[in-house]
């Protein structure tokens, strides 16, 4: 009997039907052919983006000529630093503008440091002419011309500070005394080489931005040494993670439902303890010197322990963790009964996971490809980047019709330019071009995003088109393991290739779309965040927040479409409209049968994720006393944990991944299995003996046989 209720026609009893149908076709023809074409584009863009980009830009710091500091085989080999003529002009919005500071920049072997002016050099004694000398340009006839035409010429800077090489760059050595008084190498004032003195405060304000370039390059010189003393620890608690991921799968094959229950009980106790242990910190630092301070009158430190030290950091701590638990629990208490059903699914997918065993093992191919498509689309993004040619100007300090415009500096002392503005100078000011390619290089970028979201959205695709295939010859094969087909996981996968490339595409591109308009959104929301138009701040928020939901609704009918599409073989647009509807006909079961079991999957995360992350801190930490020697000494010891943490959920979400596909296909088989049997001998439900007592249904061939 079938029914029609505005949510489509119920499955209708099919004798032939015994799972993924073998016999189909290609779906998509067009889109896979858009897709293609879409990918040799792609690789056109790249061969392009090779041939003119120069990743050494990204590396080395450039001079006014446009050269590399420090590149071997080039005459600036030796001469890895940049040193800055006037780095008082760095503070000009010009920089901001262009790039580039408007000053004349050469390549040293060392950054000056002490304090010494053009005139002084001149005057003094042969060392400190040669030391001069290496701050000027090259063959400059430093004992012939006078200061005034040495400074008219731009051959040499007018005086020298005490500098510090930051990030390649020669900057001035700043630092603050007691009472906040600015020092560059310990003076306040110096002379400036003009006749006139410099504040150290102005050199501060000049080179602000490289500051905070600098600290942010001092914390991450800090993680980086960090890493380099506990990497092999690091490594050591993946595979733990690993090997505790694989243990939980292992005994959810056989004990599923206790499995559940002590799933829950450990996550409830774990995330219990968590709260425990903020309490006894926080109650710990009563009475201690500045642990009532602030994380708001703290600011923004970059030695990250310090927020342990206050109070108010381990009270936030465990109010957050105290929310997590009563919102576990509360859900637990209301979702008892459906926990039940949960559980039997659960049971049911490790059956499944256990027949098809190498399943467990596909997340690795999806890695795999995922790691190629982020590195080719971070490699071309890097090439087109530096693909800009060098771009000159004219810079000058007196009133010039020529100044900020494009020179050449091979023709500039015999130009126009040269004669009307005698103290200008041609200099490298950024990277750029006016070429076809280059006006269209933005472009160029956009696409090789888009691509990256198209081809990393199809490959996930892929993984649950091919497990999701396999998992439904699992639940359709009646006699289990007998009906189940030899190697489901490659048929499955050659199925997905050969006819449904280009469903796999059109679902892909769909969610693509949706992905680059949310990162359009992000850029304008970073470009507005100055602006005062609350309307407008107000609209991009609701835009981000329609367009995330968007997406979350897109990814959900995907991954249903999906299991259709390896089941029937039809085309994306069907199997999506069949999957939608198939859902919407039993949308209590899915509004929370469905959700209850990916909760059940992810407390597995959580907890394997919550056993690694505490023995990672307190061995880090150092406060286990048995391998207490055996720690490494760390600037920050959450670098090693909070990395643990991460990479111990994403093998945990690899592992799961596959378990949560499977649920999902089989939640759908066992709905249609509802709708198209009742049980009789002519139409007996696929579904297990456990899922028949649980829905209080049977089999009337097992009645027969009991």
């Amino acid at each position: 009997m079938t029914k029609y209720d505005g949510k489509g026609e119920s499955r209708k009893f099919d004798p032939n039907f015994k799972g993924p149908i073998h016999n189909r076709g290609c779906t998509d023809i067009l889109c896979c052919i858009l897709f293609i074409l879409a990918l040799l584009g792609y690789f056109a863009v790249g061969i392009i983006a090779w041939s003119q980009g120069d990743p050494r830009k990204v590396i080395y710091p450039t001079d006014s000529r446009g050269q590399f500091c420090g590149q071997a085989g080039t005459p600036l080999e030796k001469k890895p630093l940049l040193f800055y003529f006037n780095i008082l002009k760095c503070a000009s919005p010009l920089v901001l503008l262009e790039f580039q500071c408007p000053t004349t920049q050469l390549c040293v072997e060392s950054c000056p440091n002490r304090h010494l002016t053009l005139i002084k050099a001149k005057v003094g004694n042969k060392d400190d002419q040669e030391y001069y000398k290496k701050y000027c340009k090259e063959d400059v006839d430093f004992t012939g011309l006078s200061p005034p035409q040495i400074l008219k010429d731009g051959l040499c800077p007018a005086m020298l500070m005490p500098s510090k090489a930051f990030t390649r760059r020669c900057l001035p050595a700043l630092a603050t005394l007691k009472g906040g008084v600015v020092v560059v190498g310990n003076e306040t004032t110096f002379d400036d080489g003009n006749s006139g003195t410099v504040n150290a405060s102005d050199v501060l304000e000049a080179s602000k931005k490289s500051n905070i370039a600098v600290e942010a390059r001092q914390v991450a010189m800090r993680i980086f040494e960090d890493y380099t003393h506990s990497w092999h620890w690091i490594l050591l608690g993946l595979v733990i993670a690993m090997v505790v991921s694989l243990i939980f799968i292992v005994l959810l094959r056989f004990l599923a439902g206790i499995m559940v229950w002590i799933m829950i009980i450990l996550v409830i106790l774990v995330i219990g303890y968590g709260i425990f242990h903020c309490y006894m910190e926080f109650a710990s630092l009563k009475g201690e010197p500045g642990a009532d301070v602030t994380i708001r009158d703290l600011g923004l430190q970059t030695d990250f322990s310090v927020y342990l030290q206050i109070r108010q950091t381990w009270l936030a701590f465990m109010i957050i963790l105290a929310i997590v638990e009563f919102i576990i629990i509360l859900l637990l208490i209301f979702l008892r009964k459906r926990i039940l059903i949960a559980i039997a699914l659960i049971k049911e997918a490790s059956r499944a996971v256990g027949h098809v065993m190498s399943s467990l093992f596909y997340p690795l191919l999806t890695f795999a490809l995922l790691a190629v498509v982020i590195a080719y689309w971070a490699i071309t993004a890097v090439f087109l980047s530096t693909s800009n040619e060098q771009v000159y100007k004219v810079f000058n300090t007196s009133n010039c019709s020529f100044s900020r415009q494009t020179c050449n500096p091979k023709t500039f002392n015999s130009s126009n330019a040269s004669l009307a503005c005698p103290d200008a100078e041609c200099l490298f000011a950024f990277y750029g071009g006016e070429t076809l390619y280059h006006k269209y290089l933005i472009l160029f970028q956009f696409y090789n995003v888009f691509l990256f979201f198209w081809c990393a959205n199809f490959v996930t695709a892929l993984g649950q088109v091919t497990l999701s295939g396999a998992f439904a010859s699992y639940y359709w094969a009646f006699k289990k393991p007998e009906d189940i087909p030899a190697y489901p996981i490659f048929a499955s996968l050659g199925r997905a290739l050969r006819y449904h490339t280009g469903s796999l595409a059109f679902g892909s591109l769909i969610l693509s779309l949706v992905q680059v308009i949310r990162v359009l959104l992000e850029y304008l929301d970073h470009k507005l965040k100055g602006a005062q138009n609350k309307f407008a701040k107000f609209l991009l928020s609701c835009l981000k927040c329609c367009f995330w939901c968007l997406e979350k609704c897109i990814k959900f009918l995907n991954r249903n479409a999906y299991i259709m599409i390896a089941i029937y073989g039809k085309n994306f647009c069907t199997a999506a409209r069949d999957a939608f509807f198939l859902l919407m006909r039993n949308i209590i079961r899915v509004a929370v049968l469905d959700k209850v079991t990916d909760f059940l999957l992810f407390l597995g995360k959580l907890l394997i994720v919550g056993i690694v992350g505490i023995f990672s801190f307190f061995f880090f930490s150092g406060r286990i006393k048995a391998v207490e020697q055996a720690a490494p000494s760390l600037n920050y010891y959450w670098v090693p944990i909070l990395t643990v943490v991460v990479g111990s959920y994403l093998i945990a979400h690899g592992f799961f991944s596959v378990y949560a596909m499977c649920v999902d296909t089989l939640f759908l088989c066992f709905l249609e299995d509802l709708e198209r049997n009742d049980g009789s001998q002519e139409r007996p439900y696929f579904m297990s003996q456990d899922l028949l007592t649980l829905l209080k249904k049977s089999n009337e061939d097992y009645k027969s046989m009991d």
